[in-house]
């Protein structure tokens, strides 16, 4: 019984120590020239209370109360929002190597082949040799302009599927955000591997289907997901399970690209000649085996899947949301199509 008490005490007091360093720290000692920050920090979740979908308009409404600039407590995280243009040009521009480092989640980890990919990699040697590959071998003019074909027939097909949708019977209803997801996924595995995984003309359907589940967990586990990414204690509570899940996710994720890899490597050995981003990959690694190991390449495979797909959808999802809710501008941008494009097109 003793023994049970001096347990449970000895629990409580550490967990008092705990919330007395966090919250009743003299500000002297706390953190200096932070932005304003709402009040109060509430011990051990910080400003988490306040977050309520959807975010951007949370963001937006204390952004109108505490500036453009401000900071927040997520757990034992601290987060800046910057909701200025100019503010966010000036973070990555003049002040691009403070913000050059990303938070070690738990994602990144795993997913993140132990954070050594591009948009997980520390600031260093690795992380610039990356950026200035993607730089000149993934988005220069040149190379860009190898794909413009794939770019092309893509969009005709989402516009000839929308086509037929308007065709049955005059206006109808459409889900422009899936059909962007697919749209961008479908240029994005193209230009990498030369397939598409989405809608008509898929080679492989039940490769497709494994791809399409593999992603869509993969996102959906994305960003800020797992809380004890932000306190720490769910970690103990959660029993290790979104790990598992994570490691789980990370092994099968793995696996297909090393699918591709190797089915790439066959057909380069076999002298069947394709030109996807993955055999100059693996171009690159028969003169730097030592740099371009599969690890690198299915990193680099990754990263353009996971942050070149959604960031481009949610782009053309956005700009189409704002030219509806604003119709001078939609009808200037469609006399400019039609003029400089034409309606046969």
């Amino acid at each position: 019984m003793e023994d049970t008490t001096f347990f449970y005490s000895s629990v409580t007091l550490l967990f008092l120590i705990f919330v007395f360093k966090l919250w009743f720290l003299p500000t002297t000692l706390r953190r200096k020239n932070l932005p304003p920050s709402p009040r109060p920090s509430l011990p051990v979740i910080g400003h988490l209370h306040l977050l309520k979908h959807p975010m951007h308009r949370t963001f937006h409404d204390l952004a109108k109360k505490y500036g453009p600039i401000f900071s927040l407590r997520f757990g034992s995280r601290l987060v800046v929002v910057v909701s200025s243009a100019s503010a966010a040009e000036e973070c990555f521009t003049k002040n691009d190597i403070v913000f050059a480092n990303r938070p070690k989640l738990l994602m990144s980890k795993y997913l993140g082949y132990n954070y050594t990919t591009l948009t997980q990699a520390p600031y260093g040697d690795h992380w610039r040799n990356l950026r200035r590959f993607t730089a000149i071998e993934v988005f220069s003019s040149n190379r860009l302009n190898m794909f413009l074909s794939i770019r092309k027939d893509e969009t005709k097909r989402l516009l000839e599927k929308l086509s037929r949708s308007s065709s049955q019977g005059g206006f109808s209803k459409v889900e422009l955000k899936t059909m962007f997801s697919e749209l961008t996924f479908n240029i994005m595995m193209r230009m990498i591997a030369g397939k598409r995984y989405y809608g008509d003309d898929v080679e492989d359907e039940e490769e497709a289907r494994r791809f399409r589940r593999i992603m869509k967990e993969a996102t959906s586990y994305g960003g800020a997901s797992n809380p004890g990414d932000f306190l720490p204690i769910m970690n103990w509570i959660d029993g290790g399970d979104f790990k598992n899940k994570v490691v789980s996710l990370s092994k099968r994720v793995d696996e297909f690209l090393q699918g591709l890899v190797d089915e790439h490597r066959i057909k380069k050995a076999g002298l069947e000649s394709t030109n996807t981003m993955i055999d100059h990959l693996l171009s690159l690694q028969e003169s730097q085996p030592e740099y371009y190991t599969d690890q690198i390449i299915k990193g680099i495979i990754l990263v353009l899947l996971l942050a070149g797909t959604d960031t481009s959808s949610v782009t053309l999802e956005w700009a189409m949301s704002n030219l509806v809710n604003n119709p001078k501008v939609l009808k200037k941008a469609r006399a400019e199509l039609d003029d400089q494009v034409g309606q046969d097109a």
